[in-house]
């Protein structure tokens, strides 16, 4: 079993490229792989790999500038669900695209999980999913608002144009692990919203810690790795990855004209010109290529 960690902190580091390296170097040193995201305003990602390894990552990050507080929800799968280990350099850690944005400043209420069902179901708080359109598809919980957007880029301008629908409301909002809603809450703080509160941990620790019968949560969570989506214990959904768009999409869907293996679903048919697509096919050639001899491919969409 590999176990594997979602992380990520918000500190300040003056040199996140001087992190990088060491930090790269010693997570391939122990066989450990997955995204980890470095900026100024600090580090997000998730890697998996044998637990010694993940211990020995995990105390590196906590020994880092401001991260020894640091916290990370923690899933086990039978296969490795990442290709290989990359460490980024990054603007943002999760990019919203507002500058003066800092949740090292201020944030919403935390909510705990066991307490998240109270407050949703009262009758002046509004509930807003600040994930991607593509996630909020598979699942969210009941009642909740889908601002249907493509990026974390759009949720400002989102709530430009929806601000007045929520006048003398209180706003709770939710995302996977929590990460977005560090931002987006010290967002609507800073546009003279009051009461703001965000699920603690977000959905993943809502699903580990609340029951299936005393849930308000409708459908699977999508994770970004090789999971694709998780149920109330976190267990392994029923979702695949359509390798051409990178959306959750059922095993069904692969019997439908519109999916071709790694080429495209019936969601991005139209999304690919037949040159991007041939393209993906000399990826997929690749990727049996690599699989005949036992390996597996590290391509760019990997």
């Amino acid at each position: 079993m590999y176990t594997i960690a979602a992380l990520y902190h918000f500190t300040r580091f003056d040199d996140p490229d001087a992190i990088r390296g060491p930090l790269y170097d010693l997570a391939v040193a122990q066989g450990v792989t997955g995204s980890l995201l470095l900026a100024h305003e600090g580090i997000n990602g998730t890697i998996a790999g044998p637990r010694a390894g993940i211990d020995a990552v995990l105390a590196h990050v906590r020994a880092l500038p401001g991260c020894a507080d640091l916290h990370w929800k923690e899933a086990s799968a039978a296969d490795q669900p990442f290709g290989r280990m990359k460490v980024r350099l990054k603007k943002e850690i999760v990019t919203m695209g507002v500058p003066d944005v800092d949740p090292r400043a201020s944030v919403g209420h935390y909510v705990l999980p066991q307490d998240w069902n109270e407050l949703i179901r009262q009758d002046d708080v509004v509930v807003i999913d600040t994930r991607n359109d593509y996630e909020v598809a598979i699942g969210t919980f009941e009642g909740a608002i889908d601002p249907e957007t493509a990026t974390f880029r759009e949720f400002p301008a989102w709530w430009e144009a929806n601000r007045e629908r929520f006048h003398n409301k209180r706003v709770a909002m939710f995302c996977t692990g929590g990460i977005r809603c560090e931002k987006s809450t010290n967002y609507l703080i800073s546009q003279g919203v009051e009461d703001v509160y965000h699920l603690k941990g977000g959905i993943l620790e809502y699903l580990e810690q609340v029951p299936a019968e005393d849930s308000s949560w409708e459908g699977e969570c999508f994770v970004f790795d090789g999971r694709v989506s998780v149920g109330h214990g976190l267990v392994e959904g029923p979702h695949v990855m359509c390798h051409a768009c990178r959306r959750p999409i059922r095993p069904e869907d692969k019997v439908r004209p519109e999916y071709e293996d790694g080429v495209s679903c019936h969601l991005c048919i139209d999304e690919f010109d037949e040159a991007r697509r041939e393209r993906f096919r000399e990826r997929q050639r690749q990727v049996a290529l690599a699989a005949a001899r036992g390996a597996r491919h590290m391509g760019p969409r990997g």
